[in-house]
């Protein structure tokens, strides 16, 4: 007899498929990050609900990037009657660069950014209700959208290259490995240069704490020889010692 208990389904209306990276649910500004998922590959699939408002909340998709990297997003935006979907890129880094803002997408839409900053990409969609719909209606309204995010070598068009340069498929092959080896070195430069400034991080703080260990040392020293000698004069105006 199986004693396991029943498993319990999420309430909310979004769900991933393959090599997702990392899903969120956001609201502006800032962008929250919820629902975590898997981060190891530079190809993202995601199938989202959207339901429609008349003052949407942002629903973002984000996915880990280095700087000047080819992102390629394809947004496939189902039936939407009485709605209006915008959706916009934006990355995490500090400066908060807007790569991309477009209103009103229908149908497939195929959009490429070039990013500037280290840290995430974000796919973000608002989905408005456009229009005097009725309450019961507008309540039921929403949108489904099919979301590929490409990063890196995966969003190059190799078959095009290879058309345009007459390549071989030996050659082309050789074309992606080139492009995934370069990766796999950015990638290494990046960690590189992170555990430099995690042990530049390390090496200042033990430094700063060694300072401060030998300061509380020579002032506990210090505050010591202060109250033998206060002491000792004290004894000595009261004419307890010699």
């Amino acid at each position: 007899m199986n004693t396991q208990p029943p498993r319990i389904k999420p309430s909310f209306s979004y769900f991933t498929t393959d090599h997702a990276r990392r899903d969120f649910a956001a609201s502006p500004p800032p962008l929250p990050r919820l629902f975590p998922v898997d981060t190891t590959a530079a190809f993202a699939r995601h199938k989202i609900l959207s339901p429609a408002f008349r003052y949407p909340p942002t629903k973002c998709i984000w996915n880990a990037a280095h700087p000047n990297t080819l992102v390629i997003v394809t947004a496939n935006v189902g039936p939407n009657e009485s709605q209006r979907m915008d959706i916009e890129i934006v990355d995490s880094s500090p400066q908060k660069n807007v790569y991309l803002s477009k209103r009103d997408i229908k149908g497939e839409s195929r959009l490429a950014v070039t990013t500037h900053g280290e840290g995430e990409v974000g796919v973000c969609f608002k989905n408005h209700i456009v229009g005097d719909v009725p309450y019961d209606k507008a309540s039921k309204l929403a949108s489904v959208v099919d979301l590929d995010v490409d990063i890196g070598a995966d969003a190059v068009d190799y078959n095009a290259i290879a058309n345009q340069e007459s390549l071989s498929s030996l050659e082309t092959e050789m074309r992606k490995l080139e492009g995934e080896v370069k990766e796999i070195m950015d990638e290494m430069e990046y960690l590189k240069k992170r555990e430099e400034r995690f042990t530049s991080t390390n090496t200042s703080t033990n430094a700063r704490v060694q300072n401060f260990a030998w300061f509380s040392i020579l002032s506990l020293a210090a505050l010591g020889v202060w109250q033998v000698l206060h002491l000792r004069a004290y004894f000595k105006r009261k004419y307890l010692i010699d």
